[in-house]
């Protein structure tokens, strides 16, 4: 009987404050209890853990709810935490993602999300997760988690409880108007850490010190701390609601968020204070117009509206398309590689591939042959070679001819030719990364590589999550060369490792060493195995006719594959 609650817990948590200090013993000691613990923390969090991290401990990239506005912002959080973590595959984000940006975690090597929860509709379309269990599979390559709630104390809140609320203007606000003048001087020399470290001193004597509230807000904008910034921006608003400045970021920050609806509130909050009215006119229209655009899905990321869509050049006031604006702020300054990237985005989805890589290409240049901007043009060649296969693939299911097999084949064959040349050039990149290694090996195999791909397989195999993989990858490289005896000590481990929790790859290794102990002549052995894949699903391929022959006596398997 199938049981109605996961068998597996997997214990999800912030990254603990003792990271920073560098030693190892600081981690809880949760590995003494056999759980298995993913940590959750932002991009910069993680340069902090590298060198304590305890191998049994997975680490989560904290995607704030402000980045998923943007795909280039969640690319570039993915790409600084893997400057830290290379093998970095699973994020943690609140609500549920777009369709969209499922797609862009896929293609950036994200295999799991942890959602605070999931969707009451479904439990997934692809592979469905038994009831009870709180996951789902909603596109090829990705699971939806659900992590348990959790409502953590707040700074705020803990300095509120402590220290109490006092009104802004009081003696409070004249102790801390020179630690005030403090933060505007690290502000201006851009030292957001220490600004934050200030600021939390000065909430200590007022928690409700909106100055001081916009100025870490801001300093965690900077730092891309952008729940954080939120949380921040919302006190000083608790805090002083009429005041001009507080508004203006507020307003400033929930349209980069897409909530303009928010920001048009912040300016009408403010639009009958003595000359702001002119300026909150004018902010509303924008918004206004900005939310149209952004109601007829032109944003970027999202299906193109029908005809370029009217933008305000900030500069000359004019009218133009958003590719027009862009191209103009690179020519403002040629170093903004952003620019450059969201221009590239923009060509890809409403031009031509090709036009997109010549933007980047420029963007490469402006860049000095910036290693993160060449990996981000890498992926995107894996991606558009993944794209022309599919589209091959689904003009042959509409029309099998001989000419589209011939096209499809070819363009398989490129897309495993590129991406050979790209994992190994990752490999040399970064040495000790077994994930990039096992993804070499992966495409080498399929070459046809053998050697090659054993080589590879064996380095990586130290990734003690992957090991039962890639002992199952080596016992078919090996059989394909003929090694049969090295093939079945590979299976036998491969059957030792893998769990119910890795079916499918139990069954397949369980197959391989049944029919592989057959073509030996092991017939104990052979029916071991092929019984214990029968056990499993009796319709597994060819199983049920191979254990009638063994039983039958009367087999005859060659040990090739």
């Amino acid at each position: 009987m199938q049981s109605a609650t996961p068998a597996t817990l997997v214990i999800c948590g912030t990254v603990p404050a003792a990271a920073g200090s560098g030693r190892r013993g600081d981690w809880p000691r949760t590995r003494e209890s056999g759980v298995p613990v993913t940590w959750i923390a932002s991009w910069d969090a993680l340069s902090q853990i590298t060198e304590i991290q305890p191998p049994s401990h997975d680490v989560a990239l904290d995607l704030p709810p402000g980045s998923l506005a943007s795909r280039q912002r969640i690319r570039t959080l993915l790409a600084r935490a893997r400057e830290t973590i290379p093998g970095l595959d699973t994020v943690a984000v609140q609500g549920d993602p777009d369709r969209d940006h499922r797609s862009l975690l896929i293609d950036e090597g994200i295999r799991a999300v942890l959602v605070d929860q999931l969707p009451a509709a479904g439990r997934g379309s692809r592979r469905p997760a038994p009831r009870g269990w709180r996951c789902r599979n909603s596109a090829w390559g990705l699971w939806d988690i659900e992590a348990a709630p959790y409502k953590p104390r707040g700074v705020l809140a803990v300095l509120r409880r402590k220290f109490g609320t006092k009104k802004s203007g009081g003696l409070s606000s004249l102790f801390s108007s020179g630690s005030r003048v403090g933060l505007k001087r690290l502000a201006a020399a851009a030292k957001w850490r220490d600004l934050l470290k200030q600021g939390v001193d000065i909430l200590k004597t007022n928690p409700s010190d909106h100055g001081c509230l916009l100025a870490m807000a801001e300093a965690c904008g900077n730092l891309m701390f952008f729940d954080c910034q939120a949380v921040y921006l919302r006190a000083a608003l608790d805090s002083a609601p009429t005041d001009a400045e507080v508004n203006r970021q507020c307003a400033r920050f929930a349209a980069g968020q897409g909530n303009y609806d928010q920001a048009i509130e912040c300016w009408r909050r403010i639009s009958k204070i003595r000359g702001l009215a002119e300026e909150s006119e004018k902010a509303i229209a924008e918004l206004s117009v900005d939310k149209t655009i952004s109601a007829g899905q032109g944003m970027t990321g999202r299906p193109a509206i029908k005809g370029p869509a009217p933008m305000a050049d900030a500069a000359s006031g004019k009218e133009g398309s958003p590719a027009e604006a862009l191209q103009r702020k690179i020519r403002d300054n040629p170093a903004d590689i952003d620019a450059y990237l969201e221009l590239a985005d923009l060509l890809e989805r409403d031009a031509t591939v090709a036009e997109a890589e010549q933007v980047l290409a420029q963007a490469l240049a402006a860049s000095g042959n910036d290693l993160k901007v060449r990996e981000h043009i890498e992926d995107r060649q894996l991606r558009w070679a993944r794209g022309k296969v599919m589209l091959a693939e689904k003009r042959l299911a509409t029309d099998d001819s001989p000419e589209n097999r011939a096209t499809l084949e070819k363009l398989k064959t490129a897309q495993l030719r590129q991406e050979i040349e790209v994992f190994a050039t990752r490999v040399s990149r970064y040495p000790e990364n077994l994930t990039w290694k096992y993804e070499l090996a992966l495409r080498l195999k399929a070459a046809g590589k053998f050697p090659e791909a054993i080589r590879s397989f064996q380095e990586a195999i130290h990734d003690t999550r992957r090991k039962g993989v890639i002992a199952l990858e080596l016992g078919e490289c090996f059989q394909s060369i003929k090694q049969y005896q090295l093939a079945m000590q590979n299976y036998e481990v491969a059957v030792e490792t893998l769990t119910d929790r890795e079916l499918e790859l139990r069954k397949r290794a369980l197959y391989r060493a049944g029919v592989l102990a057959a073509g030996l002549k092991e017939v104990e052995v052979a029916v071991k195995h092929l019984s214990a894949v029968a056990s499993l699903d009796f319709g597994y391929r060819d199983v049920a006719q191979r254990l009638d022959k063994l039983r039958s006596a009367s087999d005859n398997i060659n040990p090739e594959m």
